[in-house]
């Protein structure tokens, strides 16, 4: 049963105790408290309602986003080109053993062109030794992805 409907049911009952309420303090008072009932009862059942269609259209923008979100981030899984996930990583730094004193290092691509790099733990140099295996295990990569693999020469 809703307010409304429960409202309408005191109303009833309350025409149903005959009171006068032009003449009766106390019928005016129920007549003046049934109003008021009545309209919090149709303020609530419109709130209701404005509720549930926010809900549906909540749902149909969570929806919307959905399909955003996957017309964007296909895109990034189609950048992978060997689809190994090696290029999920961040392709501008890589990283790689010191061969002298055995600290992990992490390089950008232009020390990585350079060929030569100088340790910031221990200052020495020494020469990478570039090549195409990423240590993918899909034959097909392409990715040119170090991942720490890289031997000092």
């Amino acid at each position: 049963m809703t307010i409304s409907e429960k409202v309408a049911y005191l109303k009833g009952l309350a025409e149903g105790l005959d009171l006068d309420t032009s003449k009766s303090k106390e019928g005016k008072l129920i007549s003046v408290m049934i109003g008021i009932l009545e309209e919090i009862g149709l303020s609530i059942e419109d709130l209701e309602e404005n509720a549930e269609a926010l809900g549906e259209e909540i749902d149909a923008i969570s929806d919307d986003l959905s399909d955003v979100e996957k017309a964007v981030f296909e895109d990034e899984d189609e950048d992978d080109a060997c689809g190994c996930g090696c290029e999920d990583e961040d392709d501008d730094f890589f990283e790689i053993e010191c061969p002298n004193c055995k600290e992990d290092l992490v390089i950008d691509d232009a020390v990585l062109e350079s060929g030569v790099v100088q340790c910031p733990n221990c200052k020495e140099k020494f020469a990478l030794e570039l090549s195409d295996d990423c240590g993918c295990e899909d034959e097909g990569c392409s990715c040119h992805h170090h991942d720490g693999e890289d031997e000092a020469e």
